[in-house]
């Protein structure tokens, strides 16, 4: 069986990389198609463990919008054929919508979805139409003169990460991350549930969230009191439970034992508290520091100012470069994020 995702295009790398860390970490066996683009198959997934992994890949990825059971593929000439054959009622149990996106495709699709419905619903019956509230989701994706035909049973929660930007949780403060953003580097930081999760800038919590929502085990740590009693509320707020807060100086962080990756966004803009120490210097600090609450296999992930030299620091600390993806936020900031790994 086979699942088609459509990526946010945003970001160049991100998405891609994103979902092959999940698909890594939570070991789903697939073969990986780029069609082009924005839009990926991942083909010949085990049938026994299908939903169990679509369920998966819904719940986590942040710069996926769309995951859909690929039902078949077929030229565009042949789409009527290929739609009256398929038994609909084992899809649609009472109504339905039918939603067409193109890829580098000329096709109409106001007239395709019209066609398609009309298919869909003149060849099964006890079904309606609902284009406001479906029960079920046809998602018809024309790529060239290809069309992949879709049903979407499990649906992504589009609406989360507007819901939850900073400035809409109980406690702000300026400079905070995305939770789309923060979401896609625990991803790429390739935790799984029960892991144990550090943040030792953990600022308003947007980044502890995102890995409590995975079912992570999160601490997260700063040095001004205010962050970490907002973080523990904002942390509240979302629904994480298995979280502890604190206030640290990371240069004199001791931890009880060590942690599974380390996910965090020090301070390095005007919005952010840097309590007199530069920005070279916080992160030196916090490389030379953190290596000793990690484990082995350990992965950190973390955002920096592109103005910032990190290999060089990297160098000194004993950590390896595995990845890294650059991010223009405003015309004087562009986030460089990177995933670091110990050298053994």
């Amino acid at each position: 069986m086979d699942l088609l995702l459509i990526l946010s295009q945003e970001h160049d790398k991100l998405p891609l990389a994103e979902l092959k860390a999940v698909i890594e970490v939570e070991e789903i066996q697939t073969d990986l198609e780029v069609v082009c683009p924005g839009l990926v198959l991942l083909k010949s997934l085990d049938d026994e463990k299908f939903d169990e992994y679509y369920q998966i890949l819904v719940k986590r990825l942040g710069y996926t919008h769309e995951v859909h059971q690929l039902l078949s593929t077929v030229k565009y000439d042949k789409l009527e054929d290929e739609i009256i054959s398929i038994d609909w009622s084992n899809y649609i149990k009472e109504n339905f919508a039918v939603r067409v996106k193109r890829f580098n495709s000329e096709i109409d699709t106001v007239a395709t979805e019209r066609r398609v419905g009309h298919l869909i619903l003149t060849n099964t019956d006890n079904i309606s139409v609902n284009l406001k509230e479906p029960k079920s989701f046809i998602r018809v994706v024309a790529h060239k003169d290809s069309i992949f035909i879709c049903y979407g049973k499990h649906q992504l929660n589009k609406k989360y990460f507007e819901i939850m930007k900073p400035h809409k949780r109980p406690f702000f403060h300026p400079g905070c991350m995305s939770p789309k953003l923060a979401r896609c580097m625990a991803n790429l930081a390739r935790i799984k549930e029960g892991d144990f999760v550090l943040d030792p800038f953990c600022g308003t919590g947007g980044i502890l969230i995102e890995a409590g929502l995975i079912g992570a085990k999160v601490i997260g740590s700063d040095i001004d009191y205010r962050m970490k009693r907002g973080a523990a509320t904002n942390l509240d707020y979302a629904g994480v439970t298995n979280y502890r807060t604190c206030v640290v100086d990371v240069r004199e962080m001791k931890m009880f034992e060590e942690v599974d990756a380390v996910i965090t966004d020090p301070p390095y803009g005007i919005s952010t508290t840097t309590c007199g120490e530069g920005t070279d210097g916080i992160f030196k600090e916090f490389l030379s520091s953190i290596e000793h609450s990690m484990k082995k296999d350990a992965l950190l992930v973390m955002a920096s100012p592109d103005s910032l030299d990190i290999d060089s620091l990297l160098d000194e600390v004993g950590f390896v470069l595995l990845e890294r993806y650059s991010i223009k936020m405003h015309k004087s900031l562009t986030r460089i994020i990177s995933v670091i790994a110990k050298i053994h």
